[in-house]
């Protein structure tokens, strides 16, 4: 599995967007210098489903924060629409994430359960905030859908990071 590191650039990886059009992660939109980026495991993830409803009611904090907002899984068009509209979200999707691209991100990978579950592997949850610079300033990456950072809490940290030219942390390189 490929392994992320924060201060380090975060990858360009380039998904369809539900809205119309492709989507490149790490790529900030507007006139918004970051970017979230949050995977999410589809439709089929009921925790995902809370999340991203709670995502949604947070953008405009964090796009008032200079944070654009995506959120992107390895569903299908279909799926990804649905999810939009079960859940009445606003917030930009990206959809058909390979399994290629979620390893690149360094992501857990999951086999469904059950045809009932879903029908093809897909990514568990990762929180990516890249900087202004393109880098990793923050990342969460999770191998089960019960631990995922509060959003509250991560947006009051950007602002704050933001707000004192709080550094990256975890890049020691010494043994």
């Amino acid at each position: 599995m490929n392994v992320l590191d924060a201060g380090n650039a975060f990858p360009k990886l380039t998904v369809a967007e539900l809205q119309g059009g492709m989507l490149t992660l790490g790529t900030p939109r507007g006139d918004h210098d970051w970017q979230l980026v949050v995977v999410y495991r589809g439709l089929h993830c009921p925790i995902c489903k809370k999340y991203l409803s709670t995502l949604d009611g947070l953008v405009a904090d964090f796009n008032k924060a200079g944070v654009d907002v995506v959120a992107v899984s390895g569903d299908p068009k279909d799926k990804a629409r649905e999810m939009a509209q079960e859940q009445d979200l606003s917030l930009t999707i990206g959809y058909d994430m390979s399994i290629a691209q979620m390893r690149e991100l360094g992501l857990y990978v999951s086999d469904p359960r059950s045809p009932q579950e879903t029908d093809q592997p897909f990514a568990e949850p990762g929180v990516f905030v890249v900087n202004g610079d393109g880098n990793i300033q923050i990342l969460d990456i999770s191998n089960a859908p019960f631990a995922r950072p509060d959003l509250e809490g991560l947006l009051n940290g950007i602002k704050f990071v933001r707000d004192n030219d709080y550094p990256i942390r975890g890049t020691h390189a010494g043994a």
